[in-house]
Protein backbone atom coordinates (compact mmCIF):
# COMPACT_ATOMS: atom_id res chain seq x y z
CA UNK A 1 0.00 0.00 0.00
CA UNK A 2 2.95 2.33 0.90
CA UNK A 3 4.93 2.11 -2.28
CA UNK A 4 1.10 2.18 -4.51
CA UNK A 5 0.94 5.92 -2.69
CA UNK A 6 4.49 6.84 -3.33
CA UNK A 7 3.68 5.85 -7.32
CA UNK A 8 0.43 8.23 -7.19
CA UNK A 9 2.15 10.91 -5.56
CA UNK A 10 5.28 10.58 -7.91
CA UNK A 11 3.08 9.96 -11.09
CA UNK A 12 1.37 13.63 -9.84
CA UNK A 13 5.16 15.17 -10.01
CA UNK A 14 5.63 13.69 -13.20
CA UNK A 15 2.68 14.99 -14.64
CA UNK A 16 3.13 18.77 -13.42
CA UNK A 17 6.24 18.60 -15.15
CA UNK A 18 5.14 16.96 -17.95
CA UNK A 19 2.29 19.95 -18.22
CA UNK A 20 4.89 22.82 -17.58
CA UNK A 21 7.31 21.73 -20.35
CA UNK A 22 4.51 21.77 -22.88
CA UNK A 23 3.62 25.23 -21.20
CA UNK A 24 7.13 26.46 -21.88
CA UNK A 25 7.75 24.70 -25.54
CA UNK A 26 4.21 26.58 -26.86
CA UNK A 27 4.58 29.82 -25.65
CA UNK A 28 8.63 30.64 -25.67
CA UNK A 29 9.32 33.14 -28.50
CA UNK A 30 12.83 31.98 -30.08
CA UNK A 31 14.47 35.01 -29.03
CA UNK A 32 18.39 35.41 -29.90
CA UNK A 33 20.40 36.79 -26.91
CA UNK A 34 21.54 40.35 -27.38
CA UNK A 35 25.59 39.91 -27.03
CA UNK A 36 26.20 42.24 -24.10
CA UNK A 37 29.33 41.72 -22.14
CA UNK A 38 28.18 44.70 -20.29
CA UNK A 39 23.70 44.61 -19.31
CA UNK A 40 24.03 48.27 -19.82
CA UNK A 41 24.45 47.98 -23.69
CA UNK A 42 22.39 45.72 -25.21
CA UNK A 43 23.34 45.26 -29.54
CA UNK A 44 27.17 45.71 -29.13
CA UNK A 45 28.95 47.51 -32.24
CA UNK A 46 25.59 47.77 -33.96
CA UNK A 47 24.32 51.54 -34.36
CA UNK A 48 21.39 53.10 -32.77
CA UNK A 49 18.77 52.00 -35.23
CA UNK A 50 19.61 48.64 -35.58
CA UNK A 51 19.96 48.62 -31.40
CA UNK A 52 16.46 49.72 -31.18
CA UNK A 53 15.19 47.33 -33.41
CA UNK A 54 17.03 44.64 -32.31
CA UNK A 55 15.38 45.05 -28.66
CA UNK A 56 12.39 45.14 -29.79
CA UNK A 57 12.29 42.37 -31.65
CA UNK A 58 13.45 40.31 -28.85
CA UNK A 59 12.20 42.05 -25.54
CA UNK A 60 12.93 39.68 -23.38
CA UNK A 61 16.12 40.56 -23.65
CA UNK A 62 16.26 44.03 -22.88
CA UNK A 63 18.20 45.79 -20.00
CA UNK A 64 15.11 46.96 -18.29
CA UNK A 65 15.16 49.55 -21.04
CA UNK A 66 11.38 50.92 -19.97
CA UNK A 67 12.96 51.89 -17.09
CA UNK A 68 9.64 50.62 -14.95
CA UNK A 69 10.43 49.72 -11.06
CA UNK A 70 9.21 45.47 -10.60
CA UNK A 71 7.56 45.31 -7.65
CA UNK A 72 6.76 42.22 -5.75
CA UNK A 73 4.55 41.92 -2.60
CA UNK A 74 5.83 38.45 -0.76
CA UNK A 75 3.53 37.36 1.89
CA UNK A 76 1.07 34.63 3.03
CA UNK A 77 -2.54 33.90 3.33
CA UNK A 78 -4.73 36.17 6.07
CA UNK A 79 -1.14 38.41 6.54
CA UNK A 80 -3.22 41.66 5.50
CA UNK A 81 -1.41 41.70 2.51
CA UNK A 82 -5.24 42.37 0.07
CA UNK A 83 -4.97 45.25 2.31
CA UNK A 84 -1.14 46.12 1.25
CA UNK A 85 -1.90 45.99 -2.07
CA UNK A 86 -4.45 48.61 -2.06
CA UNK A 87 -1.71 50.93 -1.08
CA UNK A 88 -0.08 50.59 -5.01
CA UNK A 89 -3.30 49.73 -6.54
CA UNK A 90 -4.70 53.40 -5.74
CA UNK A 91 -1.55 54.92 -7.27
CA UNK A 92 -2.22 56.34 -10.72
CA UNK A 93 1.55 55.04 -12.00
CA UNK A 94 1.42 51.68 -10.58
CA UNK A 95 -0.18 48.86 -12.62
CA UNK A 96 -1.08 46.10 -10.40
CA UNK A 97 -2.10 42.88 -10.01
CA UNK A 98 -3.82 40.24 -7.46
CA UNK A 99 -2.59 36.76 -7.25
CA UNK A 100 -2.16 35.89 -11.20
CA UNK A 101 -0.09 32.89 -9.64
CA UNK A 102 -3.26 31.39 -8.40
CA UNK A 103 -3.64 30.86 -12.60
CA UNK A 104 -0.29 28.27 -12.22
CA UNK A 105 -1.44 26.87 -9.34
CA UNK A 106 -4.29 26.12 -10.46
CA UNK A 107 -3.61 24.69 -13.86
CA UNK A 108 -0.77 22.63 -12.32
CA UNK A 109 -1.59 21.81 -8.97
CA UNK A 110 -5.41 22.40 -9.27
CA UNK A 111 -6.66 19.15 -6.97
CA UNK A 112 -3.75 19.05 -4.21
CA UNK A 113 -5.33 18.29 -0.66
CA UNK A 114 -3.87 21.54 1.79
CA UNK A 115 -2.11 18.53 3.64
CA UNK A 116 0.41 17.45 0.94
CA UNK A 117 0.16 21.74 -0.99
CA UNK A 118 3.06 23.25 1.01
CA UNK A 119 5.46 20.36 -0.47
CA UNK A 120 3.92 20.41 -3.83
CA UNK A 121 3.65 24.14 -4.52
CA UNK A 122 7.67 24.07 -5.15
CA UNK A 123 6.92 21.98 -8.24
CA UNK A 124 4.96 25.41 -9.76
CA UNK A 125 7.97 27.40 -8.68
CA UNK A 126 9.58 27.40 -12.33
CA UNK A 127 6.73 28.37 -13.91
CA UNK A 128 5.81 31.44 -11.42
CA UNK A 129 9.35 32.84 -11.94
CA UNK A 130 8.50 32.66 -15.76
CA UNK A 131 5.11 34.06 -15.49
CA UNK A 132 6.27 36.59 -13.10
CA UNK A 133 9.17 37.93 -15.49
CA UNK A 134 6.68 37.92 -18.41
CA UNK A 135 4.36 40.09 -16.65
CA UNK A 136 6.52 42.74 -15.37
CA UNK A 137 7.50 43.05 -19.30
CA UNK A 138 4.12 43.47 -19.77
CA UNK A 139 3.36 40.44 -21.41
CA UNK A 140 0.12 39.56 -20.38
CA UNK A 141 -0.26 37.23 -23.25
CA UNK A 142 1.59 34.52 -21.12
CA UNK A 143 -1.30 34.34 -18.40
CA UNK A 144 -3.31 32.55 -21.80
CA UNK A 145 -1.37 29.60 -21.35
CA UNK A 146 -2.44 29.08 -17.58
CA UNK A 147 -6.64 30.04 -18.36
CA UNK A 148 -9.12 27.57 -19.22
CA UNK A 149 -10.60 27.96 -21.50
CA UNK A 150 -8.10 28.76 -23.40
CA UNK A 151 -8.87 32.95 -24.15
CA UNK A 152 -10.40 33.81 -28.17
CA UNK A 153 -8.96 36.68 -29.69
CA UNK A 154 -6.94 37.63 -26.30
CA UNK A 155 -10.25 38.03 -25.10
CA UNK A 156 -11.11 36.52 -21.36
CA UNK A 157 -13.51 36.51 -18.44
CA UNK A 158 -11.85 34.14 -16.48
CA UNK A 159 -8.87 36.18 -14.71
CA UNK A 160 -9.11 35.35 -10.92
CA UNK A 161 -10.00 38.90 -9.11
CA UNK A 162 -9.95 40.75 -11.87
CA UNK A 163 -11.86 43.48 -10.29
CA UNK A 164 -9.31 43.85 -7.24
CA UNK A 165 -7.11 45.67 -10.37
CA UNK A 166 -8.50 49.30 -10.43
CA UNK A 167 -6.05 49.21 -13.46
CA UNK A 168 -7.83 46.16 -15.27
CA UNK A 169 -10.68 48.46 -14.40
CA UNK A 170 -9.74 51.88 -16.02
CA UNK A 171 -9.12 53.54 -19.64
CA UNK A 172 -7.93 51.95 -21.74
CA UNK A 173 -8.95 48.50 -20.32
CA UNK A 174 -12.67 49.47 -19.84
CA UNK A 175 -14.30 53.16 -20.26
CA UNK A 176 -17.16 52.03 -17.67
CA UNK A 177 -15.79 54.44 -15.09
CA UNK A 178 -14.63 58.31 -15.58
CA UNK A 179 -10.74 58.43 -14.64
CA UNK A 180 -12.08 60.81 -12.04
CA UNK A 181 -13.81 58.06 -10.03
CA UNK A 182 -12.39 57.25 -7.09
CA UNK A 183 -12.30 53.46 -5.58
CA UNK A 184 -14.06 50.95 -7.80
CA UNK A 185 -15.84 47.65 -6.51
CA UNK A 186 -14.32 44.82 -7.13
CA UNK A 187 -18.55 43.60 -7.88
CA UNK A 188 -18.89 46.61 -10.52
CA UNK A 189 -15.62 46.10 -12.12
CA UNK A 190 -16.57 43.06 -13.18
CA UNK A 191 -20.45 43.73 -14.01
CA UNK A 192 -19.75 46.75 -15.61
CA UNK A 193 -16.78 46.09 -17.71
CA UNK A 194 -17.23 42.77 -19.29
CA UNK A 195 -14.67 40.03 -20.47
CA UNK A 196 -10.73 41.41 -20.13
CA UNK A 197 -9.09 42.28 -23.21
CA UNK A 198 -5.44 41.45 -22.85
CA UNK A 199 -4.36 43.71 -25.34
CA UNK A 200 -5.73 46.92 -24.01
CA UNK A 201 -3.96 45.53 -20.21
CA UNK A 202 -0.86 45.08 -22.07
CA UNK A 203 -1.02 48.77 -23.34
CA UNK A 204 -2.57 49.80 -19.84
CA UNK A 205 0.88 48.54 -17.99
CA UNK A 206 3.31 49.75 -20.45
CA UNK A 207 1.94 53.02 -20.04
CA UNK A 208 3.08 52.78 -16.41
CA UNK A 209 6.51 52.96 -14.68
CA UNK A 210 5.65 50.56 -11.29
CA UNK A 211 4.21 46.95 -12.12
CA UNK A 212 3.42 46.00 -8.44
CA UNK A 213 1.84 42.17 -8.25
CA UNK A 214 0.88 40.46 -5.07
CA UNK A 215 1.28 36.83 -4.26
CA UNK A 216 1.02 34.49 -1.32
CA UNK A 217 1.93 31.23 -3.80
CA UNK A 218 5.73 31.94 -3.05
CA UNK A 219 7.09 30.68 -0.25
CA UNK A 220 10.51 32.53 0.54
CA UNK A 221 12.60 35.74 -0.87
CA UNK A 222 15.43 32.72 -1.44
CA UNK A 223 12.95 31.47 -4.42
CA UNK A 224 13.14 34.36 -6.25
CA UNK A 225 16.78 34.89 -6.63
CA UNK A 226 16.58 34.31 -9.90
CA UNK A 227 14.33 37.10 -11.07
CA UNK A 228 15.89 39.82 -8.62
CA UNK A 229 19.53 39.23 -9.86
CA UNK A 230 18.24 39.20 -13.78
CA UNK A 231 19.56 42.25 -15.09
CA UNK A 232 16.61 42.97 -17.56
CA UNK A 233 14.30 43.60 -14.73
CA UNK A 234 14.19 46.23 -11.58
CA UNK A 235 12.90 43.99 -9.21
CA UNK A 236 12.43 45.25 -5.42
CA UNK A 237 10.72 42.76 -2.48
CA UNK A 238 8.59 43.91 0.39
CA UNK A 239 7.96 41.32 2.80
CA UNK A 240 4.97 41.47 4.63
CA UNK A 241 5.04 39.64 7.78
CA UNK A 242 2.19 38.88 10.55
CA UNK A 243 2.14 37.51 13.97
CA UNK A 244 1.26 33.66 13.66
CA UNK A 245 -1.24 33.84 16.40
CA UNK A 246 -3.00 36.40 13.62
CA UNK A 247 -3.15 34.53 10.93
CA UNK A 248 -3.93 31.08 12.66
CA UNK A 249 -6.99 32.85 13.99
CA UNK A 250 -8.14 34.63 10.71
CA UNK A 251 -7.69 31.13 8.66
CA UNK A 252 -9.57 29.17 11.55
CA UNK A 253 -12.44 31.83 10.88
CA UNK A 254 -11.87 32.12 6.90
CA UNK A 255 -11.13 28.51 5.87
CA UNK A 256 -13.67 26.37 7.53
CA UNK A 257 -13.09 23.03 5.81
CA UNK A 258 -9.21 22.84 5.71
CA UNK A 259 -9.03 24.42 9.39
CA UNK A 260 -12.04 22.21 10.43
CA UNK A 261 -9.83 20.75 13.76
CA UNK A 262 -8.71 23.81 14.56
CA UNK A 263 -12.51 24.73 14.78
CA UNK A 264 -13.14 21.77 16.89
CA UNK A 265 -10.07 22.56 19.45
CA UNK A 266 -11.34 26.13 19.83
CA UNK A 267 -15.00 25.14 20.34
CA UNK A 268 -14.31 22.19 22.34
CA UNK A 269 -11.04 22.96 24.80
CA UNK A 270 -9.53 20.06 23.31
CA UNK A 271 -7.61 19.28 20.64
CA UNK A 272 -7.68 16.90 18.19
CA UNK A 273 -5.17 14.18 17.48
CA UNK A 274 -4.76 13.90 14.07
CA UNK A 275 -4.37 17.72 13.99
CA UNK A 276 -2.50 18.97 11.02
CA UNK A 277 0.27 20.79 12.19
CA UNK A 278 2.10 21.58 8.62
CA UNK A 279 -0.41 24.44 8.83
CA UNK A 280 1.10 26.30 11.11
CA UNK A 281 4.61 24.70 10.64
CA UNK A 282 4.96 26.13 7.35
CA UNK A 283 3.75 29.73 7.94
CA UNK A 284 6.25 29.92 10.24
CA UNK A 285 9.51 28.01 8.77
CA UNK A 286 8.77 29.58 5.43
CA UNK A 287 8.86 33.63 7.36
CA UNK A 288 11.83 32.71 9.28
CA UNK A 289 13.83 31.44 6.23
CA UNK A 290 12.76 34.21 4.30
CA UNK A 291 13.79 36.84 7.17
CA UNK A 292 16.46 35.39 8.06
CA UNK A 293 17.92 35.35 4.38
CA UNK A 294 16.55 39.23 4.44
CA UNK A 295 17.94 40.29 7.50
CA UNK A 296 21.40 38.74 6.37
CA UNK A 297 21.84 41.20 3.93
CA UNK A 298 23.55 39.10 0.95
CA UNK A 299 24.84 40.95 -1.87
CA UNK A 300 22.19 39.76 -4.42
CA UNK A 301 19.31 41.73 -1.89
CA UNK A 302 21.29 45.26 -1.66
CA UNK A 303 18.33 47.57 -2.13
CA UNK A 304 15.96 44.88 -3.21
CA UNK A 305 14.58 43.45 0.05
CA UNK A 306 12.31 45.98 2.83
CA UNK A 307 10.56 44.07 5.73
CA UNK A 308 7.59 45.01 7.12
CA UNK A 309 5.30 43.63 10.02
CA UNK A 310 1.43 44.15 9.39
CA UNK A 311 0.61 45.09 13.18
CA UNK A 312 3.01 47.84 12.40
CA UNK A 313 1.48 49.10 9.25
CA UNK A 314 -1.83 48.55 11.12
CA UNK A 315 -0.79 51.10 13.74
CA UNK A 316 0.82 53.79 11.53
CA UNK A 317 -0.71 53.24 7.55
CA UNK A 318 -0.01 56.49 6.39
CA UNK A 319 3.69 56.69 8.11
CA UNK A 320 4.81 53.22 6.56
CA UNK A 321 3.33 53.76 3.49
CA UNK A 322 5.40 57.07 3.10
CA UNK A 323 8.49 54.89 3.74
CA UNK A 324 7.73 52.01 1.29
CA UNK A 325 7.20 54.36 -1.09
CA UNK A 326 10.36 56.28 -0.17
CA UNK A 327 12.47 52.77 -0.84
CA UNK A 328 10.21 52.29 -4.33
CA UNK A 329 10.92 55.82 -5.09
CA UNK A 330 7.40 56.60 -5.53
CA UNK A 331 5.71 59.87 -4.68
CA UNK A 332 2.82 60.23 -2.56
CA UNK A 333 -0.74 61.06 -4.06
CA UNK A 334 -3.56 62.85 -2.83
CA UNK A 335 -5.81 59.62 -3.64
CA UNK A 336 -3.69 57.38 -1.83
CA UNK A 337 -4.03 59.41 1.58
CA UNK A 338 -7.60 59.50 1.03
CA UNK A 339 -8.16 56.13 0.56
CA UNK A 340 -6.35 55.30 3.74
CA UNK A 341 -8.20 57.64 5.15
CA UNK A 342 -11.03 55.99 4.44
CA UNK A 343 -10.46 52.39 4.67
CA UNK A 344 -8.75 52.36 8.43
CA UNK A 345 -11.48 53.60 10.13
CA UNK A 346 -13.66 50.63 10.89
CA UNK A 347 -17.18 49.71 9.79
CA UNK A 348 -19.94 47.55 11.00
CA UNK A 349 -21.64 47.05 7.46
CA UNK A 350 -21.72 43.99 5.75
CA UNK A 351 -19.69 44.89 2.79
CA UNK A 352 -16.58 45.10 5.65
CA UNK A 353 -16.73 41.66 7.48
CA UNK A 354 -16.21 39.95 3.93
CA UNK A 355 -13.21 37.20 4.06
CA UNK A 356 -10.97 39.77 1.64
CA UNK A 357 -12.44 43.04 2.32
CA UNK A 358 -9.84 45.70 3.10
CA UNK A 359 -12.01 48.38 4.54
CA UNK A 360 -11.26 47.49 8.87
CA UNK A 361 -10.22 49.77 11.86
CA UNK A 362 -6.96 48.69 10.86
CA UNK A 363 -5.26 49.42 14.78
CA UNK A 364 -7.56 47.15 16.66
CA UNK A 365 -8.10 44.58 13.81
CA UNK A 366 -3.82 43.87 14.32
CA UNK A 367 -4.31 42.29 17.47
CA UNK A 368 -8.00 41.01 17.92
CA UNK A 369 -7.49 37.71 17.72
CA UNK A 370 -6.32 37.77 21.29
CA UNK A 371 -10.09 37.99 21.85
CA UNK A 372 -10.90 35.00 19.65
CA UNK A 373 -8.29 32.27 20.62
CA UNK A 374 -8.10 30.24 23.47
CA UNK A 375 -5.01 30.69 25.79
CA UNK A 376 -4.40 26.93 24.84
CA UNK A 377 -4.05 27.69 20.65
CA UNK A 378 -1.76 30.21 21.50
CA UNK A 379 0.19 28.92 23.68
CA UNK A 380 0.64 25.80 21.52
CA UNK A 381 1.35 28.05 18.37
CA UNK A 382 3.79 30.55 20.63
CA UNK A 383 5.60 27.05 21.26
CA UNK A 384 5.70 25.92 17.60
CA UNK A 385 6.46 29.20 15.94
CA UNK A 386 9.16 30.68 19.26
CA UNK A 387 12.23 31.18 16.93
CA UNK A 388 9.91 33.32 14.29
CA UNK A 389 8.43 35.57 16.99
CA UNK A 390 11.76 35.68 18.71
CA UNK A 391 12.98 37.33 15.40
CA UNK A 392 10.41 39.93 14.62
CA UNK A 393 9.82 40.86 18.20
CA UNK A 394 6.65 39.45 18.67
CA UNK A 395 5.84 38.93 22.71
CA UNK A 396 4.78 35.56 24.21
CA UNK A 397 1.82 34.92 26.64
CA UNK A 398 2.12 32.98 29.81
CA UNK A 399 -1.40 33.33 31.18
CA UNK A 400 -5.08 33.49 29.64
CA UNK A 401 -5.27 37.03 31.89
CA UNK A 402 -2.27 38.16 29.94
CA UNK A 403 -3.38 37.18 26.73
CA UNK A 404 -6.75 39.08 26.98
CA UNK A 405 -5.51 42.05 28.83
CA UNK A 406 -5.59 44.71 25.48
CA UNK A 407 -4.15 47.55 27.32
CA UNK A 408 -0.48 46.07 26.54
CA UNK A 409 0.81 45.33 23.09
CA UNK A 410 2.32 42.30 22.13
CA UNK A 411 4.87 43.91 19.26
CA UNK A 412 7.79 45.38 20.17
CA UNK A 413 8.93 48.43 19.24
CA UNK A 414 11.47 47.36 16.41
CA UNK A 415 12.61 49.08 13.30
CA UNK A 416 13.70 47.20 10.06
CA UNK A 417 15.64 49.56 7.87
CA UNK A 418 15.51 48.01 4.38
CA UNK A 419 19.25 46.95 3.08
CA UNK A 420 20.46 49.67 1.01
Amino acid sequence: MQCSWKAVVLLALVSVAIQYTAIRTFTTKHFHICPVPNPLNCGLGQDVESFDRMCDEYPYFNYNSSKRTHILILATTRSGSSFFGQLFNQHSDVFYLYEPLFHVQNTLIPHVPPSRYNTERRVTLGASRDLLRSLYNCDLYFLESYIKPQPANHTTDKIFRRGASKALCSVPVCDAFSPSEGNIEEGDCIRKCGPLNLTLATESCRERHYVAIKTVRIPEVNDLKALIEDPRLNLKVIQLVRDPRGILSSRIETFWETYRLWRIWKATGRKPYNLDLTLLTTVCDDFLNSVSTGLSKPAWLRGRYMLLRYEDLARNTLEKTKEVYEFLGLTMEKNVVDWINNNTRGNNDASAKHKYSTLRDSAANAESWRLKLSYDIVDYTQTVCQHFLDELGYKAVNSPEELKNMSVSLVEDKTFIPFL
